[in-house]
This record gives C-alpha cells, sequence and structure tokens, in this order.
C-alpha cells in the first residue's frame, strides 16, 4: 500500500469539510461567508480537496422507509472460497445491498441491506446463503448515524465527553 504525500489538512480545510457535511449546496459565497474567505480562495480550496480525494462527491440525504426500503438489515458472511461474494458476485445481482465491508476475523463479509418487505428481505437472505454461512441483524431502530468526518484532535476531544448516543 503506496503512503499519500499530499500536505495535511490545516484548520480552514477542516472548517470548509465540517461545512460541507452538514450542507452540501452551500454557495462558495455562502461558505466564505462563514469561515471568513473570499469566494475564489474557498474555491480553490474546495477544488484541491476534491483533487485530493478528500471530497469523493456531493448526495442528497434519502429516507429510506419513505422511498419504500423501510427494512434495514445487518448480514455476516463466511463464503465458500469457490463462492465468495466479492468474487462471484456482481452489483446488479443485489440491488438490496448498500454497503460491503470486507472483515477480519470469523466472516469476511459484512453487508449493510435495504428490503421493502420481509418477503423481500427473506429472498435476499435465501440468495446470498448460497455464499456460505449467514448470520444475520434486523435493524430495529437507529439511534445515531452520518457522524461527520472530524479532524483527528477533535475526535480524541470527543472521547473525554459523556456516552450519550441517543441524543
Amino acid at each position: 500500500m503506496a503512503f499519500r504525500s499530499e500536505k495535511a489538512l490545516d484548520n480552514v480545510d477542516w472548517q470548509l469539510l465540517a461545512q460541507l457535511q452538514a450542507d452540501g449546496r452551500l454557495s462558495l459565497k455562502e461558505l466564505g461567508r462563514r469561515i471568513n474567505l473570499s469566494a475564489p480562495a474557498v474555491a480553490e480550496r474546495v477544488r484541491r480537496l476534491e483533487d485530493n480525494g478528500v471530497i469523493t462527491g456531493y448526495a442528497a440525504k434519502v429516507d429510506a422507509g419513505k422511498a419504500g426500503c423501510p427494512l434495514l438489515a445487518f448480514v455476516e458472511l463466511r463464503c465458500v472460497h469457490s463462492k465468495c461474494l466479492l468474487r462471484t458476485g456482481s452489483p446488479d445481482a443485489y440491488p438490496e445491498v448498500v454497503e460491503i465491508h470486507k472483515l477480519s476475523g470469523d466472516h469476511c463479509t459484512m453487508l449493510k441491506v435495504r428490503a421493502s418487505s420481509l418477503e423481500h428481505l427473506e429472498g435476499l437472505f435465501e440468495r446470498l446463503g448460497e455464499h456460505g454461512e449467514m448470520r444475520s441483524s434486523i435493524v430495529l431502530s437507529t439511534q445515531y448515524e452520518g457522524r461527520a468526518v472530524e479532524a483527528a484532535d477533535e475526535r480524541a476531544a470527543g472521547a473525554t465527553k459523556p456516552n450519550n448516543w441517543s441524543g
């Protein structure tokens, strides 16, 4: 694995990232007003963050339940080597999969999946089960999600705060 040689992010970069993570639709003028920079300076910094791959895109937040997929589950797979989902599957075959994580430990893969009904979820589990042993958990409710990426020193400072995930 190669190490990146890009310049470390400074305080202004982190301020830009915080603002854009909260609202990716802010204009360059408004971003500049909020962090006390000119619009051209903001544009240059945002372009550099995009070019360096720090900012990877902009997206709308969608309520999956209201969009027709109210069920959320996590699935751990221990694939049979010749049927490994990551080698033999394709994204088109599993449109319900919204995230895939390669794991260390007892299971090789963790999937985050969405489904429109229990019957839909059951059918997905049957298809995924063809790849090997499966363990699943259906999400009953989500107490916390969508944490923004912060500077390492801010994350460390947060470690001393009380644990209150629900609000």
